[in-house]
């Protein structure tokens, strides 16, 4: 009985070390801790969103028409990514998978989508930046409002 008790007490540590470094790995926090290094940051964005982005989800985020309803091949227009959209609903972990992986990377088996993923194209800093460059267009309340769901998210692990 007592070694399946330790077993189990390393079996959860190994769980939440496993966990912890998952997180680490994925979550999408600024590395950057002074204004200099916040603007590289937001300048390495910037380019990168010019570069790989702006073509579906426009200059400003704004997405493409009609972001709601499907176009013609069945499939969903790019959404919005100024914080009138969907994608501030998503904690940094989602939102990291979506831009390296694609959408298949949430989305259920046989989903198709126009959002590929650009994980052998960016780097990790890169992509990380691009997404702190996209919720620089987000309003402080809605910031802090995903910050919260990316807080849930990440603790229920």
């Amino acid at each position: 009985m007592r070694r399946t008790v330790i077993a189990a007490g390393i079996g959860v540590l190994l769980l939440a070390a496993g966990a912890g470094w998952w997180y680490g790995a994925t979550a999408v926090r600024a590395p950057a801790t002074s204004a200099a290094d916040q603007a590289a940051l937001l300048a390495t964005g910037e380019r990168t969103y010019a570069n790989n982005c702006v073509e579906c989800h426009g200059p400003a985020g704004g997405g493409q028409p009609d972001w709601r309803q499907r176009k013609a091949n069945g499939r969903m227009p790019a959404p919005p990514l100024n914080g009138t959209g969907h994608t501030w609903h998503h904690p940094d972990p989602h939102l990291y998978a979506v831009v390296s992986k694609g959408v298949a990377a949430l989305a259920p088996e046989g989903y198709q989508s126009d959002m590929k993923g650009f994980g052998d194209k960016l780097s990790e800093r890169e992509t990380r930046a691009v997404i702190a460059y996209v919720k620089q267009w987000w309003a402080a309340e809605i910031r802090a409002r995903q910050k919260d769901i990316t807080e849930r998210a990440t603790s229920s692990r």
